[in-house]
């Protein structure tokens, strides 16, 4: 094999050789070189698969690749399941099943690939990467994985030190019926096989109010109000909302409403993105997710969710709130139909944007489940990211995001505590809320719980030696230390 590939060969048929054979043959070639395929060449582009396979042929090669169209590990593993995350004991790639790469030692910025290398020198003198260089970290594979996430982990003590921060607040998620057809949404169109989703229902606004004040009884200061966009919603609704849960509980922050529930609900009550913002401002609004992003390329969206909002109107929102004083959240959910150049377009969409206004908190990527969705469920997605795309999201966002963003979320919903753990090793800060309720991605299929405690998360940043600290939604600190309870 090493004479055939110093002759020029480009493609090798390993026929009957094991794992433990490959792993020394990668090892012999220089890093990076050796990459397994499927039946297909690397780079296969989404939209080509999905036109020139049949239905079947294409299910099942997209179950076999990642976001580059390389061949996925094959491991059961996938974001929302209740499975121990693939991650080896002593590294962070979980590129290669051989016992050479699992029991090997992480491998360091030192040792990255030149090209890799080259940015990632940038980035630790405070050069933040073009948008076509953010793209080359996310095709890192194997040891320039682990070389991208010591980067982060180097640029997170810089920058925030080693505070790792949450907040205590509850999800109140007020109706599953919505008449958008997202194809990755299982939260208002689960299959009931899974029993996850029930009943249509739609809260009152009696309701929503009594669950926020239930949420501040239990030492919550945040809820986080999002749902599907119901057909009877207009601006109002969410006024109301607001309001009511303000004539209660005047100290809670409300941190609500998506971008296209603020699109929809301008539209249909016959205003303006502005006007409705303004007249939710005044009501108590305090925040905005940044949710119904998805990714910010609306080649994919014209697939992923063809009738909902373009990449133009949900800047647009952000925007303009932030022109108003409303800070938010950023967010990307990543691993179905996408690719390095669409995640690469969705942070130089963020990047845009935080220059302008420096109106986004945190940065939060959110893996795609996958298990209930309807678009992996008609064979027409991957079935979620691989672990190392995860840990590049989260990694290359922090050194994406040199002087704009200083936060970047892991969410445990998604990965799981443990999973959550190593993205703290890998640039992220953050864990996000301990939520109370969550009922969207339970829709889909994960199984990680509702609810994390603040004891819980104590325990979590306490064994990597990091200090916890309860904070607001905009980050301010609350108390600080092993002490909370």
């Amino acid at each position: 094999a090493l004479v055939a590939v110093a002759d020029g060969a480009t493609d090798l048929l390993l026929r009957d050789w094991d794992t433990e054979r490959i792993g020394e043959l990668r090892d012999a070639l220089e890093p990076g070189r050796l990459v397994e395929r499927t039946a297909f060449p690397l780079g296969l582009e989404y939209d080509v698969a999905a036109e020139a396979l049949e239905p079947g042929a294409l299910s099942a090669y997209l179950n076999q690749v990642d976001g580059c169209a390389r061949a996925r590990p094959r491991s059961d593993w996938a974001p929302g399941r209740d499975m121990v995350i693939p991650q080896p004991d002593l590294r962070i790639s979980a590129a290669w099943p051989d016992s050479a790469w699992r029991d090997g030692a992480r491998r360091t910025f030192e040792e990255a690939g030149t090209q890799v290398a080259k940015i990632l020198a940038a980035a630790l003198e405070g050069r933040a990467p073009t948008r076509d260089e953010v793209e080359t970290l996310f095709r890192a594979r194997g040891a320039d994985v682990e070389a991208v996430a010591d980067v982060a982990d180097r640029l997170r003590s810089e920058i925030v030190g080693d505070d790792v921060t949450f907040v205590v607040n509850r999800n109140i998620n007020y109706t599953n019926q919505c008449y958008f057809k997202c194809g990755f949404c299982a939260f208002s169109k689960g299959p009931r096989s899974l029993n996850l989703r029930g009943e249509p229902y739609l809260m009152t606004v009696e309701e929503i109010v009594k669950r926020s004040v239930e949420a501040w009884a239990r030492g919550a200061t945040e809820v986080c109000l999002q749902g599907g966009i119901h057909p009877d919603f207009t601006g109002k609704f969410y006024v109301d909302v607001v309001k009511a849960i303000k004539a209660q509980i005047p100290a809670m922050h409300i941190h609500a409403y998506t971008p296209l529930e603020i699109w929809q609900g301008a539209e249909t009550a016959g205003t303006t993105v502005r006007a409705l913002l303004m007249e939710l401002k005044e009501a108590g609004l305090g925040t905005l997710p940044g949710t119904a992003a998805e990714i910010l390329d609306d080649d994919v969206r014209l697939t992923l969710c063809p009738d909902k909002i373009r990449t133009s109107q949900w800047s647009e929102v952000m925007l303009t709130a932030h022109d108003l004083g409303i800070r938010t959240t950023a967010t990307i959910m990543f691993g179905h139909v996408d690719s390095p150049r669409s995640w690469a377009n969705h942070i130089e969409v963020i990047r845009q944007i935080q220059r302008r206004t420096g109106g986004f908190t945190e940065f939060v990527p959110l893996p795609f489940v996958h298990m209930g969705s309807p678009i992996w469920l008609r064979g027409r997605s991957r079935p979620g990211p691989t672990w190392d795309e995860i840990i590049l999201m989260h990694a290359v966002a922090r050194i994406a995001f040199i002087g704009l963003i200083d936060n970047i979320q892991a969410s445990w919903v998604k990965i799981g505590l443990d999973g959550a753990e190593a993205l703290l090793r890998s640039g992220c800060n953050d864990v996000g809320g301990t939520l109370m309720d969550e009922s969207i991605s339970r829709a889909a299929g994960a199984s990680h719980g509702t609810e994390a405690t603040p004891a819980e998360f104590r325990n979590l940043i306490s064994d990597l030696d990091r200090n916890p600290v309860r904070r607001t939604t905009t980050y301010e600190a609350i108390e600080t230390g092993l002490t909370i309870l």
